[in-house]
């Protein structure tokens, strides 16, 4: 509701936040419900997912943003048996939240209102030439970009990117986006982590290594302006989530277990494997959102 200039702690405007709470709800209970069903189908005992509630009544703390949500987990009560079986609980996940994210997008671009709505948002704004394209910004990517394209009727407005967190169905359709990017990450425990791992064997460490390199450069080009120095492509947020692997992988040891079957993925896995990465790449920005 704060992001529609309504005060949050006024019962009247309950209803405003029904649209993007129930969408967000969507985007992540899809994921986590894909790995939730996977992981029954091969027999392997699950909790149901858990929501974590998380909100920041200010612009930003240590890269993270209000989005009222830090996420859902879920937690396998049983061992996995095989590469394919945590093959196909790690890929479901982000496969079915990308497909709900991008349907949210479509859904989204295609009801497009006029720009009055964001008028009576941002009544000032009618008495500009454009938009001002100030204040947060998220990060385009080639999905969202393509989504835009495809299902935006000829002559609609189109928001500019530090103004679509008014526009519900394209806020959580970008923010699934940056979910599903993010837990590509063929990092230790993501799910991208598990699904290289499954493709690669060992070699995931390796892989693993290379794009945490990745994250913590990035992450320190994003401190750049900090020191005069003016740099677009990084983002201090990846410092904070690079941070957080390590400290899972070497402080937490959330080691994988070993698996009773090493046998390699079929050749329709590797092909869905090679899939998830480019929805990966296509979901991916390296600056997800500045100021």
């Amino acid at each position: 509701m704060l992001w529609l200039n309504k005060d949050p702690l006024e019962l009247g405007n309950f209803p405003a936040g029904l649209p993007y709470a129930a969408l967000i709800l969507l985007m992540l209970s899809s994921h986590e419900f894909g790995h939730f069903f996977a992981a029954r189908c091969h027999r392997v005992s699950s909790t149901l997912p858990y929501f974590i509630p998380f909100f920041i009544p200010v612009q930003a703390l240590f890269g993270l943003f209000p989005f009222g949500t830090l996420g859902a987990v879920i937690r396998l009560r049983s061992t996995i048996p095989s590469r394919k079986v945590i093959f196909d609980i790690g890929a479901a996940g982000p496969i079915t939240g990308f497909i709900v994210s991008f349907a949210i997008l479509a859904v989204g671009f295609a009801t497009l209102p006029p720009i009055d709505y964001l008028y009576s948002i941002h009544p000032e704004y009618a008495q500009l030439s454009t938009i001002p394209e100030v204040g947060l910004t998220f990060g385009k990517t080639l999905f969202y970009t393509l989504a835009g394209s495809t299902f935006a009727h000829p002559g609609a407005f189109i928001p500019p990117m530090n103004e679509i967190y008014h526009y519900p169905f394209l806020c959580v359709g970008w923010f699934g986006m940056l979910v599903t990017s993010m837990n590509l990450i063929p990092i230790g425990q993501l799910d991208g982590g598990h699904i290289s791992y499954a493709m690669f064997g060992n070699r995931h460490h390796l892989i693993g290594q290379v794009y945490l390199i990745i994250l913590v450069v990035l992450g320190t080009a994003g401190l750049l302006p900090l020191f005069g120095i003016p740099f677009d492509y990084g983002w201090a947020g990846w410092l904070f989530w690079a941070l957080l692997l390590t400290m899972s992988i070497k402080v937490f040891r959330f080691a994988r277990p070993p698996l009773h079957d090493e046998t390699p993925l079929d050749s329709t896995r590797m092909i869905i494997g090679w899939i998830c990465f480019l929805i990966f790449i296509g979901c991916f920005s390296p600056v997800p959102a500045h100021y």
